[in-house]
């Protein structure tokens, strides 16, 4: 049984949650940021809080400020992210209430946290990945406690988030590794509006019943001496035994679900009422008078607990506002590589495949880096990549480093968060560029805001590979393109190279560069199959040569007599893009310059202005659909940044505004641009 100063502890900081609660609902033109409260939670947050060390890691969801509190952070720390002040330890004002992060060496970790429901399960397996490969090759580089105890991982969710497909991925990979991670879920029957009868088939203990080596136990979490015990027994069991447990916690909802969200908008009072009957305060009030503490030091405590707060929240009041001038701060940590190096064409080097040149920097780049691993889809020892991408690298590094995964795009992209928690450098593949949306999820809402709304504490360094493009008859879902809807994300980089050559600097650029990189990496070029792409095999560069992410190149330059004379145009393309303006301007020699942009996020603005101003007449060509794309949108900055050298509009060339590419190859051809498309187009943009 706990200790009777555990259990005054515990209520010590039950009633500076409900003062809080309390203070927050009686000045609610104040808190006017949305937030939650843990009214209801409180013993199974403190329970959970209480059993872990500073080695551990925990994900808090939205409604765990007494986790927080139980944790070590105080009131006026919470009170701080709740105003979007300044000094918010978490976030500098970016987040909302409760959506905490933390590195530091007194408390468990805590990487970023966001409100969409059940994400967090996915990233927050990642860290027990993580755990697991060092345990397995290095564990050395494990964080341990003072006397040598072995981390765990805690995520903690809501009932309503076990409905989510992605919570169900992340477990799925939890029990097929089995990994030390506790599924800590707080049931109080409501998502919202929706009850528990309404939205889902069966609670969070029965519905894990199904997945083979996964732990599983009940408690009720308004209790917090029973709770306490659960949650002691599932820490050292997880710390000792490394297999995963999810624990169902019973708790009544004594707050709104949100500030915004009100409880009388949709509950009714009898359901209220009943859940007040399980306030976790009064009960573990009852249980420190049998334990013999006096109705008098309980009062104390009260007492005590609402002047801490009411002067905290004075405090936080009084803090200052963020600066402006730092909105734009922390977007990304600064690149690892701002300066090309090395040799791009070695003498005496034999020319590589794109596809090989892509294995070689990886190769290379596994050698020199112990930290990193590889994973995704069918890239194991058995086949090495559809596409033969990785073929070898099992074999040469080992399984535990190189290997597949289910079809889970979700958990291949957002665990790489988790991995890096523990300081591990993945790059991880999406199969094809069809196949990303269901991993998209997590690369918008995990991935891209965690450097920002973390004030630069966990930026994610990490590269997505993803094969992309059309040829030959590939069909509508292995055949699209997909660089405009990434490129709508702001926090992540977008590349795309050509050739061998960029290949190579540029994976190895992504890998050094500290942030999330997508490679789209062309499946029409990995091979050189595909008619007038055979440029795009080239001498394999040296072993250190790398290329600065957001450096174009110039592919075909122009006659500079022709340009002096105002008798030529300028390309800027990518990817397939460039060998078939290769193609065209053969026709047209001299007049026609083609930029290979190279990266698409960061863009090189300085060259292509630079170019468009010297030519006066420009065109943009993609493969992908034209309207409402990538290329347009960069027409449109071309024209307002160079209007007075133009010499007619900006034009823009890409494949017909089409749901999918056709199979058929003759259906496919009508679709896309091509050389001789481009050609045409061209002619006219010169007035011929």
């Amino acid at each position: 049984m706990p200790d009777v100063s555990i259990l005054l502890r515990a209520y010590r900081l039950m009633c500076q949650t409900r003062a809080m609660a309390a203070l927050y609902e009686a000045n609610r033109a104040v808190c006017k940021y949305v937030h939650s409260t843990s009214r209801g939670h409180e013993a199974i947050q403190l329970a959970a809080a209480f059993h872990l060390q500073p080695q551990d890691y925990v994900s808090p969801y939205y409604r765990d400020e007494s986790m927080l509190q139980g944790l070590g952070f105080t009131p006026y720390e919470q009170m701080l992210q709740l105003l979007a002040k300044r000094d918010d330890i978490f976030t500098g004002g970016r987040e909302y209430y409760s959506h905490p992060n933390y590195r530091g060496d007194d408390k468990s970790l805590i990487i970023h946290q966001s409100s969409a429901t059940g994400m967090q399960a996915i990233p927050t397996t990642g860290i027990a990945q993580g755990i697991r490969f060092w345990e397995k090759s290095d564990p050395a580089r494990i964080r341990r406690g003072a006397n040598g105890e072995a981390p765990i991982v805690l995520c903690s969710m809501g009932d309503a988030s076990v409905t989510e497909g992605e919570v169900s991925e992340a477990m799925q990979f939890a029990v097929l590794k089995q990994l030390p991670v506790i599924y800590l879920v707080q049931d109080n029957n409501w998502g919202i509006s929706v009850s528990a009868g309404e939205a889902r088939a069966m609670n969070a203990f029965e519905y894990v019943a199904g997945f083979k080596g996964m732990n599983r136990i009940q408690v009720d979490g308004s209790d917090f001496e029973a709770s306490y015990n659960v949650m002691k027994e599932v820490c050292a069991f997880v710390r000792q035994e490394r297999k995963p447990v999810l624990v169902h916690a019973e708790t009544p909802l004594l707050g709104h679900h949100t500030s915004g969200v009100r409880k009388d908008f949709y509950r009714s009072q009898v359901d209220m009422d009943k859940h007040q009957l399980n306030d976790p305060i009064p009960k573990l009030r009852n249980r420190l008078i049998a334990s013999g503490v006096s109705d008098g030091e309980l009062d104390q405590i009260e007492k005590e607990a609402e002047a801490i707060v009411a002067i905290d929240f004075k405090r936080a009041i009084a803090a200052a506002e963020p600066d402006p001038a730092t909105v734009s701060d922390h977007v990304f940590v600064p690149a690892g590589i701002t300066e090309e190096r090395g040799e791009r064409s070695p003498a005496n080097a034999e020319k590589v495949l794109m596809v090989d040149a892509a294995l070689y920097a990886i190769r290379e780049l596994m050698e020199d880096n112990p930290d990193m691993i590889l994973y995704g889809q069918d890239v194991g020892k058995r086949l090495g990549g559809v596409f033969r991408e990785a073929a070898t690298l099992a074999e040469q590094f080992g399984e535990h480093r190189v290997f597949n995964t289910a079809i889970q795009e979700a958990y291949i992209v957002g665990s790489t968060i988790g991995l890096n928690a523990v300081g591990i450098k993945p790059v991880v593949e999406v199969q094809f560029a069809d196949y990303i949306y269901p991993g998209f999820n997590q690369l918008v809402t995990e991935i891209s805001k965690s450097c920002y709304l973390t004030m630069g504490k966990f930026p994610i360094s990490m590269v997505l590979r993803v094969p992309i493009g059309a040829y030959g008859g590939g069909g509508p879902y292995h055949s699209g393109s997909v660089e405009t809807t990434l490129l709508s994300v702001k926090g992540i980089k977008v590349v795309y190279p050509s050739n061998a050559a960029d290949m190579k600097g540029l994976m190895k650029a992504a890998f050094h560069d500290g942030n999330p990189v997508v490679m789209l990496e062309h499946k029409g070029l990995y091979w050189s199959k595909v008619p007038g792409t055979e440029e795009a095999k080239m001498t394999e560069p040296s072993r250190d040569y790398i290329i600065p992410l957001g450096k174009a190149a110039i592919a075909v330059p122009a006659d500079q007599q022709s340009i002096d004379n105002g008798e030529t145009c300028l390309v800027i393309t990518y990817g397939m893009g460039v060998y078939w303006a290769k193609a065209a301007v053969k026709k047209i020699p001299g007049r026609v310059e083609v930029i290979d942009l190279r990266t698409l996020y960061p863009l090189d603005e300085a060259l292509i202005f630079e170019r468009v101003r010297a030519h006066g007449k420009c065109l943009v060509l993609t493969e992908e659909q034209q309207y409402n794309s990538f290329a347009e949108a960069l027409a449109g900055r071309i024209a307002y940044h160079c209007f007075t050298s133009l010499d007619a509009p900006v034009e823009v060339m890409g494949a017909l505004n089409l749901p999918a590419v056709p199979m058929n190859t003759g259906l496919e051809k009508a679709m896309l641009p091509n050389a001789e498309k481009l050609e045409e187009r061209l002619r006219k943009l010169l007035g011929e």
